[in-house]
């Protein structure tokens, strides 16, 4: 069994990737619209009945807009912590009451086919958690949502073959842009968001030949350009002196539509 991973859409606007091992898959969050998530499985002609869930890191609309619909008119289930269930159904979500699966943190379940654990990461939601997914002999680790990178998330980091993480906000722009001085604050704080060259710096500090792929999601639409996070982490590389020679392959997640499928 294998594992294949696609992002349907990731950025400040709205979040949700697909993890699949051929007969059965995940969605990680579901932040775009119900008809949107269909309508980009339908493109990738992944059948919804394949869908065994949706898991859900926490409760910010960019991660769970389009969830209620999704999971209510197609009875998935959705899997998260106790902390964000509450905070879920708080938000006027009750109807969810009935789909939502408790999951431990730091503990592995089992989804689908994959072992799955879920850890915390650093951010201002009553609870924010990132996923380490193994399917097979591959593991995938996704951390977006997240200030900075304590070293519980670094640990499954690093262990990963595949990496999904944030790379928010260049700042230079974020610095010098338009938002308020409290909300420039808020990103650029330990339990904000993290910048390009936060990423950049543990991914080179961190890297290993066992790191095959490399993506980096969550762009800012105002904050960054995909050119600026991929141009942040070559730089990075090329200063610490690690030569790629194709390898990880470096994606730029799309913040509006599915990216390629990839496969490990």
């Amino acid at each position: 069994m294998g594992l294949s991973f696609c992002s349907l859409s990731s950025g400040s606007n709205g979040n949700c990737y697909y993890i699949g091992n051929g007969q059965k898959g995940i969605l990680i969050d579901a932040g775009i619209s119900s008809s949107a998530i269909r309508r980009y499985l339908r493109e990738l002609d992944i059948p919804l009945q394949s869908i065994m869930g949706v898991l859900v890191s926490h409760n910010h609309t960019d991660h769970i807009r389009g969830l209620r619909l999704l999971a209510v008119k197609n009875n998935l289930p959705v899997f998260t912590t106790e902390k964000i269930k509450e905070s879920i159904l708080s938000q006027g979500n009750d109807t969810l009451r009935g789909l939502i699966r408790e999951i431990p943190i730091l503990n592995r379940f089992d989804l689908a086919g994959f072992e799955i654990e879920a850890f915390p990461v650093c951010h201002d939601a009553p609870e924010t958690i990132g996923f380490h997914i193994c399917g097979g002999d591959r593991r995938i680790t996704i951390a977006t949502d997240l200030g900075h990178i304590c070293e519980v998330s670094a640990a499954y980091i690093r262990k990963s073959d595949f990496v999904v993480i944030e790379s928010n906000y260049d700042e230079e722009m974020l610095r010098n842009g338009g938002y308020p001085y409290f909300l420039k604050s808020r990103i650029a704080s330990d339990h904000g968001h993290l910048g390009n060259h936060q990423t950049s710096e543990f991914l080179a500090e961190n890297f290993t030949d066992k790191i095959s792929h490399i993506c980096l999601a969550h762009l800012s639409r105002n904050n960054n350009t995909p050119f600026k996070a991929l141009e942040t982490i070559e730089q990075t590389f090329s200063e610490k002196g690690i030569d790629l020679n194709g390898k990880p392959l470096i994606t730029v997640l799309d913040r509006d539509k599915p990216g390629n499928m990839i496969i490990l």
